[in-house]
């Protein structure tokens, strides 16, 4: 993935959920053009069928559109919500290789990222959605390294963490646990061997937060991995019958069982503070005295 540093056209485009909030966008438009970007948003962020931004077929047609347009240099998700594995079938993802757009959404857009990866070996970025970057007040941080990973080239970045010292490469991966789950088994779920796959969720209660990891597990997909980075699961949904089981007593359970390394305390995915990541990339993971740092080479064209 490589382009020219820095990009200047961003395309806006709804894969998943309808877009509730148009102010947002106009916020988030506003956020690029005072960078000196100039942004075009798609049919989908407008549209509105059932619960997804227009029809099947329109969210397939807008997305291989955007993606394989040479005009765009970033194309960027909406928002998440839910709809994306239903049109997976419908996008050439060798074609949207062939174009190298950048690419970044998170939450549903995680099967587009693991798609991608698994179907054509393609490199997309999980990060911030449009209306993430058009909020109201967006999180600093979140804005500043969205827009510096884009700039490609060297990058490194570090946050607090929980976790074996170690140090390894392997080609980042994952997203949200319960797509990561959901394309377990099909066609597109990227079989990564000495990766290191990034998970987080939201609204799970810890019990379910579980058994989505065991099905990881019992598959074979943990142990193939060099480490495993957690993020945040708040807020878990409690249970009556929880008794003290917690994403403690989840997270504690898995290092038990694995020899890979459970590193808990990265930024990403449904948190106000997030990093951008570039799924399908190799990375470096330093982990040393609770602090962790992942570096890695964004190509530029």
């Amino acid at each position: 993935m490589g382009r020219s540093s820095p990009a200047r056209a961003v395309g806006f485009v709804a894969p998943s959920g309808f877009v509730p909030d148009a102010a947002a966008l106009e916020r988030a438009a506003a956020l690029f053009t005072a960078r000196g970007w100039r942004v075009q948003a798609g049919e989908t962020c407008f549209e509105r069928h059932q619960r997804f931004a227009g029809t099947d077929e329109l969210r397939a047609a807008e997305m291989q559109r955007f993606c394989t347009d040479r005009s765009l240099d970033l194309v960027l998700a909406a928002r998440g919500g839910y709809g994306l594995t239903r049109i997976l079938d419908r996008l050439d993802f060798a074609a949207i290789r062939k174009a190298d757009r950048l690419i970044c959404g998170y939450s549903d857009f995680t099967a587009f990222n693991l798609a991608y990866l698994a179907r054509a070996g393609g490199v997309s970025l999980h990060g911030p959605s449009a209306v993430d970057l058009g909020a109201e007040s967006p999180d600093p941080l979140t804005v500043d390294t969205f827009f510096e990973v884009l700039e490609g080239g060297d990058y490194e970045t570090g946050f607090d963490a929980d976790g074996p010292d170690c140090e390894l490469r392997g080609t980042l991966w994952g997203g949200n646990l319960a797509l990561v789950c959901a394309l377990l088994g099909t066609p597109y779920f990227p079989r990564v061997r000495g990766g290191i796959l990034f998970i987080e969720d939201v609204n799970e209660p810890a019990y379910k937060i579980e058994r989505m990891l065991l099905q990881l597990e019992q598959a074979g997909v943990l142990a193939k991995q060099r480490a495993i980075l957690l993020g945040q699961f708040d807020p878990v949904t409690p249970m009556a019958n929880d008794n003290g089981f917690s994403i403690d007593t989840v997270v504690d359970g898995l290092r038990q069982r694995l020899t890979v390394p459970v590193v808990t305390g990265l930024p990403f995915g449904h948190l106000p503070k997030k990093l951008t990541l570039p799924v399908g990339l190799t990375v470096r993971l330093h982990v040393r005295a609770a602090h962790a740092a992942l570096a890695w080479r964004l190509a530029d064209a």
